[in-house]
Formats: C-alpha cells, sequence, structure tokens
C-alpha cells in the first residue's frame, strides 16, 4: 500500500496529514517549523511521499484549517484507517470523536461510557498516542475535574489550551483563562 503525505499551513501552525488507500492514516499538529513537521512526517511515515491531496483528504485539510481559524467542523465523515490499532483504543476513539466542537469530557467520562470507570488511566494513554489529533480531538478531553490535563502533541498543554480557545471550550483552570487569551489574541 502506498502512502503519502502533505502538508499545509493553519492557524497554529504547519499541520500534515498522511494517508493510503483506506483513508488518513495520521495528522500531525506542528512543530516549530515546516522542515520539522515534514521530517516528522517522515519519520512516522517511512518511505511515504509528499505529494497533492486526492480531494476526500483535502476534504479533510480545509476542515483543520476551518476548525483552527475559529470555526465549528464534523469531521464524522472522514475516513480514518484505524486496521493497526488496537481494539480498545479504537473504542476510546469512537467516543471522543463523537465529542462535538466547544464540548468536552474527562478521562473518566469516556471510561464510564466505555463501560469500564476503573480504566480512566488506559483512555489517557490511548489519547497520548491518538494518530488523529483534531480529527480526533483528544484536546477535547479533560483531566479529572475539567483541568486540562496532559497533552502529548507538539506544544504541549499551551497547544491543548489554544485550540480549547479557539472552540470556546472551559476548563475549571481559571474563571476567566479563555476570556484572557481571547483579549490578547
Amino acid at each position: 500500500m502506498e502512502t503519502s503525505f502533505a502538508l499545509f499551513d493553519t492557524a497554529i501552525g504547519t499541520c500534515a496529514v498522511a494517508w493510503g488507500e483506506r483513508g488518513l492514516l495520521g495528522v500531525q499538529l506542528p512543530e516549530a517549523d515546516a522542515t520539522r513537521t515534514r521530517a516528522r512526517m517522515r519519520r512516522r511515515f517511512p518511505g511515504a511521499r509528499e505529494t497533492t491531496p486526492p480531494a476526500q483528504v483535502q476534504g479533510a485539510i480545509d476542515g483543520i484549517v476551518a476548525l483552527t481559524g475559529g470555526e465549528a467542523v464534523d469531521f464524522s465523515a472522514v475516513t480514518l484507517d484505524m486496521e493497526q490499532l488496537p481494539p480498545f483504543p479504537r473504542r476510546v476513539y469512537e467516543v471522543v470523536r463523537a465529542i462535538p466542537c466547544g464540548a468536552t469530557l474527562t478521562y473518566g467520562e469516556i471510561a464510564k461510557r466505555l463501560g469500564v470507570p476503573v480504566e480512566a488511566r488506559d483512555v489517557g494513554e490511548a489519547m497520548g498516542r491518538n494518530p488523529f489529533p483534531i480529527i480526533i480531538p483528544c484536546h477535547r478531553v479533560l483531566a479529572a475535574g475539567g483541568k486540562l490535563g496532559g497533552f502529548s502533541a507538539p506544544g504541549g498543554v499551551a497547544t491543548k489550551r489554544r485550540l480549547l480557545a479557539i472552540e470556546g471550550a472551559r476548563t475549571t483552570e481559571g474563571p476567566d483563562l479563555f476570556d484572557r487569551m481571547a483579549r490578547a489574541d
């Protein structure tokens, strides 16, 4: 199966997507610059060639650009190739993918929805390995009590905070956190 990737500019920096015959294989949030984002894609997808995306992939790219620009976007029609992923993360990703723009769930709430309420830590581990950030909106998953928690994508919690602010979501980390961020922009 041939794997391809493309870089594209967004409001948060240069992102990338990789795809194959069965759909998207991965999304890459911005590294420090486009050169580093490209290098990360080459490490994640050895042998992939950089090329112009087909229409369905371009649709996903357009959605990511729109979401990072402040628009609410529904990614449910984007085809993801999760064939190589274990069953539990797939189940987690299905729940997380259904979190609407501007809303959040905690790791524990996701575990409860999966019928395994004591597995919040496993939900967190699945989020840390999410190959499709933004399409599977792991930034919308918070720690207990609505705290930000971690974020393993480039930029860490600052990227998570920025994505949540773009979407107008709220956390318990400061009653006016997002208001202050909006005023700073």
